[in-house]
């Protein structure tokens, strides 16, 4: 389904983050291209989402994913298959980014029992059962973490691993930055911090930006996709119950497709 077109000036809308002060957002890619939401492990939205860009799209725009691919919902596996295959398939067109599922994964690869041992109570049990690694605790010990790490580098596909490891941490194109979480106000889009960029920042929906740039990102869920100090959010918690979004980029317009 289709959300109404939103326009180059901020308008209020439904959201879980604090509103921050009304200034412009300017959207001015250098081409049109597609966002998709954090998908959570929910392949059936996925699979539809993706047949609506298809129809909607006017050429091979580049489709990027904001990461959040894996954990919470029950399909992780379908899902970094699905995006595997299509950055595969389509390299020039398909950009998948890092999230701070896919940090917290990779660190219970390599650091099970320390480090990485946190990715278990965070949505990393729904994404082991989708692998068929069962009856896993969230807080196994150091012998069963080492274990249960293991078996999930071995089930993943080959070559997965190492596509995980480079997902970049950001994409863009003209003034509109895509990244996970969140952009620091006050550094530029070259001086961003991993941090930052996967986990959030505490100024990111107070302050404006000074530099005309606007990012679009997931992380925190709203009711539904808006455009807001220089922020499209497009989050609207896919594994909760809520839809899983996209939006189309183009000059001055962001226009939303959901499933």
């Amino acid at each position: 389904m289709f959300q109404k077109v939103r326009t180059l000036f901020n308008r209020k809308g439904s959201s879980d983050a604090p509103l921050p002060q009304e200034v412009p957002t300017i959207i001015a890619p250098e081409q049109p291209f597609y966002v998709v939401g954090d998908i959570h492990g929910c392949h059936d939205m996925l699979s539809r989402l993706l047949d609506q860009i298809t129809s909607d799209a006017v050429g091979e725009e580049v489709l990027v994913f904001v990461g959040d691919a894996i954990d919470r919902g029950p399909h992780a596996a379908k899902v970094l298959d699905r995006l595997f295959e299509l950055s595969h398939a389509k390299p020039q067109k398909t950009v998948t980014l890092m999230g701070n599922h896919e940090r917290m994964m990779l660190e219970f690869i390599d650091d099970p029992s320390d480090r990485g041992a946190r990715w278990l109570q965070f949505g990393g049990i729904e994404t082991l059962a989708s692998f068929g690694i069962t009856g896993v605790s969230q807080r196994p010990d150091a012998e069963d973490a080492l274990d249960i790490a293991d078996a999930l580098e071995a089930a993943l596909p080959d070559g997965m691993l190492a596509w995980l490891r480079a997902l970049p941490l950001c994409w863009r194109s003209g003034n509109v930055c895509v990244v996970h979480a969140a952009m620091d106000p006050q550094r530029s889009y070259e001086e961003q911090n991993e941090a930052t960029l996967l986990w959030g920042h505490r100024t990111f929906f107070t302050q404006p930006r000074a530099d005309d740039l606007c990012v679009v990102h997931g992380h925190t869920i709203v009711s539904e996709p808006t455009i807001t100090g220089g922020r499209i959010a497009i989050d609207t918690g896919a594994y909760r119950g809520g839809r899983l979004t996209a939006a189309r980029i183009d000059t001055d317009q962001a226009r939303f497709l959901q499933a």
